[in-house]
């Protein structure tokens, strides 16, 4: 197995997607898959399947193939999808709210604690079943209830601020939608920025560069 530093970025971003597909095939009911299918399946090969799982120990048998409920099981608990992490969301507008309504956390390991806003009129409503609170009982909330995870949905320019009072109540980390990259900012701190334009830009490009 690899030591943690030495795992290429792009190796750990590929793990949700073997996540999602082995999962996929265990619910068509199948329970063992070559590199090879795995790979076809994928569109990648299977040398690069066999690098990438090979970082985290040997989960395959020559000639076997990979067991998918044990592989599927390993890499959830790679991604750390076994652990129960508690989560506070940031700004309960548009965007806050549907993924207050519709993300199924404790999927991926976590719960949502709490739902915060400035906004006096929205706080005091419920999302989700969770009841919006203002900003100014975040610190307390915090000290109470050992969140780790900050969901940041609020405008570029108060996500500075903010990020710096969550950083110094114990927040681990940030599910970034803010538009301002906080990766520089907190050395120590796991951040993942989520530009949902940058996907737009990806796509067109790829319009305007098809047939090329």
């Amino acid at each position: 197995m690899a030591k943690k530093e030495d795992i290429s970025a792009s190796v750990i971003k590929r793990l949700p997607r073997y996540y999602r597909f082995i999962g996929e095939l265990i619910k068509q009911g199948k329970t063992r898959i070559s590199s090879a299918d795995l790979a076809a399946q994928m569109s990648l090969t299977a040398s690069q399947i066999r690098q990438d799982l090979n970082c985290f120990g040997g989960f395959g048998q020559p000639g076997c193939g990979y067991s998918l409920p044990e592989l599927h099981s390993e890499i959830g608990r790679i991604l750390g999808l076994d652990g129960h992490r508690g989560a506070v969301l940031i700004g309960a507008g548009n965007l806050g709210r549907a993924i207050a309504i519709h993300m199924d956390f404790e999927k991926f390991g976590m719960e949502l604690k709490g739902i915060f806003d400035c906004d006096e009129n929205k706080t005091g409503l419920t999302v989700a079943g969770i009841r919006i609170l203002p900003m100014t009982d975040i610190e307390k909330f915090i000290v109470r209830e050992h969140p780790e995870i900050a969901i940041l949905c609020i405008p570029k320019e108060s996500a500075e601020k903010c990020a710096d009072m969550l950083v110094s109540c114990g927040i681990k980390a940030f599910w970034n939608f803010s538009h301002y990259d906080l990766t520089a900012r907190y050395k120590d701190i796991a951040v993942e920025n989520v530009h949902l334009g940058d996907s737009l830009m990806l796509l067109s490009y790829g319009i305007a560069n098809s047939g090329k």
